[in-house]
Parts: structure tokens; C-alpha cells; sequence
């Protein structure tokens, strides 16, 4: 439960400041790309913080990040075709509807990352036998 709530805090504010950063950069280029570009640039930094804070305590390695990426492709199919949807739907959406579309979408996502991350990507970190100094 503690690692829940940990990814929850770290993820949830990584995800907040996507979110911001994906609706800004929107208005300089298309949304598919700013999305694309911004769970990049999340993944890494979200995957760093759970691996030092949430499942392992060190850094991440190469073949976390690597994992961890796989998952993200998944959570960017899901809040690209959760937006593709509201505007197939709506015309001309409003910004907090689109904000409550992507960040639906993307604590969907985020359940699943949890679990693939917990399950996977971390699991031999949380299963590693500790050396202890005796």
C-alpha cells in the first residue's frame, strides 16, 4: 500500500505538470505531438522517482527505462484515443472538459503503469536479497 501511495504523490505530480506542460506546448504544435513529446520527457523523470522512491531505492538502469517505456506507449495510446474520442464527440471542447478527458484517461493509464512497474519492471529490485555488513 505505501508504494501505491507513493507512486500515486510522485506520479500524480509528474502527471499534473504533464498535463500543464501538454496543454501549453498544444498551442505551439499538434496535439498528438506535445502529447508525445511530453510523456517522454514524464516517463524518464517518473520512472527515476519510482525507482529511487517508490519500488527499488537506487537509480533506475537502462533496462528499467526501457521497460518503463513500453508502458508508457500504452498510456499514450489511451490519453490519445480518450482525446481523439471528446473531439470526435465535441467540436470544439473547452479546456477544463479536455483537462478532465486527459486526466481521466491518464489515472487510467496510471493503474496500469502501477502494475507494470510493480509487477515487472521493479520486481527483482523489491525481491533482491539485501547485503548486510555482519
Amino acid at each position: 500500500m505505501t508504494s501505491f501511495v507513493r507512486f500515486v504523490v510522485l506520479g500524480g505530480t509528474v502527471g499534473l505538470a504533464a498535463s500543464a506542460a501538454v496543454t501549453a506546448l498544444a498551442t505551439l504544435v499538434p496535439w498528438a505531438l506535445a502529447n508525445a513529446a511530453v510523456t517522454v520527457a514524464s516517463t524518464v523523470l517518473a520512472t527515476e522517482l519510482h525507482a529511487r522512491f517508490t519500488f527499488a531505492g537506487t537509480r533506475s538502469t537502462w533496462r528499467q527505462q526501457l521497460q518503463s517505456a513500453g508502458s508508457a506507449v500504452a498510456a499514450y495510446a489511451v490519453t490519445s484515443a480518450a482525446m481523439a474520442a471528446l473531439h470526435a464527440c465535441v467540436s470544439a471542447p473547452g479546456v477544463l472538459l479536455a483537462q478532465g478527458v486527459y486526466l481521466s484517461a491518464a489515472a487510467l493509464a496510471g493503474l496500469g503503469r502501477f502494475l507494470v512497474l510493480r509487477l515487472v519492471v521493479f520486481a527483482a529490485a523489491r525481491t533482491a536479497p539485501t547485503v548486510t555488513d555482519e
